[in-house]
């Protein structure tokens, strides 16, 4: 059955595919009750991220990428532990994106990062992604998009490739903004009310120094879908979310050198693995949102991105 679990993961990098970047962007969430598969047992869950992204135009054909996300997430991984843990993951974003013409740009971001319970800091802490995509322009209101995520985790090497589109309509009320099998999107807009239906899937291995007779780690694979309504202040630049929606919360702990031999999307191959926690059954969580937006001009090579 492990071999047929989803596993999906969350691309840490904002797609400028608009004409308008989301500069920064913070989250908070929670959930009450996430129960533990077969006992009575349940956790909280509370989540918090941010991130910034900082896109320096070199010349009429260069982007430089740079920013960085961070993010914290505290639950209990088992009953029989004492005490929740924290998890935490903070990413470097460092790339360049290349506009060919008027149709094609592509996009290269190198993603470092340390994820653990940050109690002690050491090499098993340090991972390393990249992501590669291509952007096709086909009119004025519909791009397409495919390229490839890779990352090395505890668990091994994940890969999965990307497919998505964006599109906009000719009265701009009605938008659709898709990067599969990692993230989507779909807003009606009201002026200055918003409201939507968004996919996110996140994918991520944390180090951890939990009570336990032998070192473990969390291989985390949460997938959310949830419903939104969103208010825009100051001409659209200020975005504020609430969100009620549906999480999958797997969070398997394993023991240090445990691990498959390499994952590629939703499957996983060579995965002889003993899981050491329960599973923490899906549940409804509760999330708000605050974007700060800067709007692109057509002229402006960045809007090309």
């Amino acid at each position: 059955m492990k071999q047929l679990i989803f596993c999906l993961v969350f691309l840490p990098i904002t797609l400028i595919a608009q004409d308008y970047v989301d500069v920064f962007k913070f989250g908070y969430s929670y959930t009450d009750q996430a129960k533990f598969k077969d006992t009575n047992e349940n956790t909280p869950i509370n989540a918090l991220n941010a991130a910034v992204t900082l896109p320096i135009e070199l010349n009429s054909k260069h982007v430089f990428l740079t920013g960085i996300d961070f993010s914290s997430q505290n639950l209990w991984l088992s009953p029989e532990y004492s005490q929740s843990t924290t998890l935490y993951n903070t990413l470097l974003k460092v790339g360049l994106a290349t506009t060919f013409s008027e149709k094609w740009n592509t996009t290269l971001v190198l993603l470092p990062k340390i994820a653990s319970d940050y109690k002690t800091i050491s090499g098993d802490d340090f991972n390393f992604g990249i992501y590669a995509i291509a952007k096709l322009k086909k009119s004025e209101y519909f791009k397409f998009r495919f390229g490839l995520y890779a990352s090395t985790e505890l668990f091994g090497v994940f890969a999965t490739p990307i497919f998505g589109a964006y599109y906009l309509s000719p009265n701009k009320r009605f938008e659709i903004d898709a990067s599969l099998p990692i993230t989507a999107a779909v807003n009606y807009h009201f002026e200055s009310v918003t409201v939507g239906f968004d996919y996110f899937a996140i994918g991520r291995s944390y180090n951890i120094s939990q009570e336990t007779s032998t070192l473990v780690y969390v291989d985390q694979r949460p997938i959310e879908a949830s419903t939104y309504i969103q208010f825009g202040l100051a001409e659209n630049s200020i975005l504020l979310r609430a969100k009620l929606g549906y999480s999958s919360n797997t969070n398997e702990v394993y023991a240090q050198g445990d691990r498959l031999n390499y994952r590629i999307s939703a499957f996983s191959f060579g995965d002889n693995r003993t899981q050491l926690n329960s599973d923490i059954l899906s549940s409804i969580f509760f999330k708000f949102e605050a974007i700060y937006r800067i709007h692109l001009k057509k002229n402006n090579a960045t809007s090309k991105i």
